[in-house]
């Protein structure tokens, strides 16, 4: 391969990692997010204590979260065909990125809100406010935290993005397989390496500046 034909494949990896790592981050936080906010809502010193739905979420996000992802994109595969229309490539990467982190995001989600601590959630119901304006203050108040376990989150797609390559999952995984290992062409399993880590201290570093900017013990 000509130094023109390897920057245009790992330009369109990297391209197609960020879409991978978006849609897969997107879909994750908006299924992940609100099942978070259950499982605090539902604990037994929750605002709506709720035994018998928090142990059915609790063992759902137990569940999944147990499962090695490369299984779970193996045991996905049926289900991904079935939804958007293929088993491989980035579509298919996506998805089973968003099936396999939703527990992930759910469960740092719960972690986050408790976190505050009970005393100001009872000053603040003392005080008249509705359970949902409770709900709102602690989004508010763990925002950082939030934050801080998206990039977490983030950073453990694009692992899993680089693993899902050994299947045709695209990206720079993909590459780093097909282009590099499978071809003898190491360099190009190298470039793909520190492009991966770049993505890394990218996504790290902006993260860390929003969450000192919104932290209020970090002013």
């Amino acid at each position: 391969m000509t130094n023109a034909q390897i920057i245009a494949l790992l330009t369109k990896g990297f391209q197609d990692s960020l879409w991978i790592i978006a849609g897969s981050t997107s879909f994750a936080t908006l299924f992940g997010f609100p099942l978070g906010i259950l499982l605090n809502l539902t604990r037994q010193d929750g605002l709506y204590p709720k035994a018998a739905i928090y142990l059915i979420l609790n063992r759902f996000v137990n569940l999944f979260r147990s499962i090695p992802f490369y299984i779970l994109v193996v045991a996905l595969m049926p289900l991904s065909r079935f939804v958007v229309g293929t088993s491989i490539g980035i579509k298919a990467t996506i998805f089973a990125l968003a099936v396999g982190a939703i527990p992930f995001v759910a469960r740092l989600t719960e972690n986050s809100l408790r976190e505050v601590d009970a005393e100001v959630v009872d000053a603040v119901i003392t005080m008249g406010a509705t359970k949902l304006q409770v709900v709102r203050m602690l989004l508010k108040e763990t925002l950082p935290s939030l934050l801080s376990g998206l990039s977490v989150t983030m950073i453990m797609l694009i692992g899993y993005s680089a693993m899902a390559g050994l299947m045709g999952g695209g990206g720079l995984g993909d590459i780093a397989i097909r282009y590099g290992y499978y071809r003898f062409n190491y360099p190009v399993m190298y470039y793909c390496l520190i492009l991966l880590i770049i993505l890394v201290e990218l996504i790290q570093t902006s993260f860390n500046f929003i969450v000192k900017r919104l932290d209020k013990r970090a002013r």
